[in-house]
């Protein structure tokens, strides 16, 4: 089992900040940072100034999404964050949502699983270092061929996904799936769906790498970490289109994660707030004081099938809680 840190989604004063979080992590012996790219700076130049500023640690996107970037691209970008990093790079991508491709990128949101599987598949071919012709349904392709050499060490190629089908999907095509916004019982589910589409392939799933990001806060004053943590999840389920409300539901919460929207669109905040209640936010996050913040923790590093427990942060949380955080719950 590793543990990694998912470097936090909200904004930061600055580039050295972030870098500073990877820094940190890397003391405090977390075996990667993951980066996300969301809206603000961008995920790669981050991740190039992060491999620059640390020694040992991995790093990874989790994730680039695939229609911001053609899938060309991406491959290229991976080769060079692989150099960049001296073998430490992995590539995690998906497809976001609507709310994020069509609204901030003006791309239509069209046939997100196969325009995921084309997209591994394409990065692959530009990986290894042959002349890409490629015909999918998506994508055609025609004379793509990396101007430098192809990396030593193999990229691979993890796929974000929510639903049965789309990690059905990854347990198929790539080398790893990243979860998010999910309780113990719900990771099993969707381990099943891993395994049910690594299957036809011949694939054993624990081939397949597993890590799950969960949103964590370990404060001293533990109210406070939990108040950060509920904050976090009544935005996502609020403001973040419908994925995670939809996941929610899978789970066995819809009315809890439909009660929330409503409210959160109605603005009030703090009836949205109130609907998470303690069991679900145990269930989903792991925060509270150390002590507290480890055990849940430990739960999902417990799963049967799970690689990776990614520590996540709170929308909310300052640069100090951070660190704490980072600190309280390092391997």
């Amino acid at each position: 089992m590793e543990r990694s840190v998912h470097l936090p989604v909200a904004a930061q004063p600055d580039v050295e900040t972030v870098v500073g979080f990877a820094r940190s992590s890397e003391r405090e012996g977390y075996d990667r940072v993951w980066l996300p790219e969301t809206w603000g700076r961008d995920a790669v130049t981050i991740l190039a100034t992060i491999a620059h500023s640390t020694d040992e640690i991995g790093i990874g996107s989790s994730v680039l999404p695939i229609y911001s970037r053609s899938p060309a691209l991406l491959g290229q970008t991976a080769a060079t964050l692989q150099e960049v990093s001296t073998g430490r790079f992995r590539l995690g991508i998906g497809p976001s949502g609507p709310a994020v491709i069509e609204g901030w990128h003006g791309v239509e949101f069209d046939r997100p699983l196969r325009r995921t599987r084309e997209t591994v598949e394409i990065v692959r071919n530009v990986l290894s270092g042959e002349t890409v012709n490629y015909d999918g349904d998506s994508f055609t392709l025609a004379g793509l061929r990396l101007r430098c050499d192809s990396p030593e060490e193999p990229v691979p190629i993890d796929v974000a996904a929510m639903g049965p089908k789309a990690v059905e999907l990854a347990g198929r095509f790539a080398d790893g799936w990243h979860g998010i916004v999910l309780t113990p019982e719900g990771i099993e589910e969707r381990l099943k769906d891993l395994a049910r589409g690594a299957e036809p392939r011949n694939r054993d799933p624990e081939d397949v790498r597993v890590t799950i990001s969960v949103t964590a806060c370990a404060l001293e004053d533990g109210e406070r970490a939990r108040e950060l943590a509920r904050r976090h999840m009544a935005f996502y389920l609020g403001a973040m289109g419908t994925y995670y409300r939809d996941s929610l539901a899978r789970q066995g919460h819809g009315d809890v994660a439909e009660a929330v929207a409503a409210a959160w669109a109605s603005g009030d905040r703090e009836e949205a707030l109130s609907l998470i209640s303690e069991d679900l936010l145990d269930e989903l996050c792991a925060a509270g004081r150390p002590e507290r913040a480890r055990d849940l923790l430990e739960r999902f590093a417990a799963i049967d099938g799970v690689d990776d427990v990614a520590v996540g942060f709170p929308r909310g949380a300052t640069e100090a809680e951070i660190e704490a955080t980072i600190e309280a719950l390092a391997p």
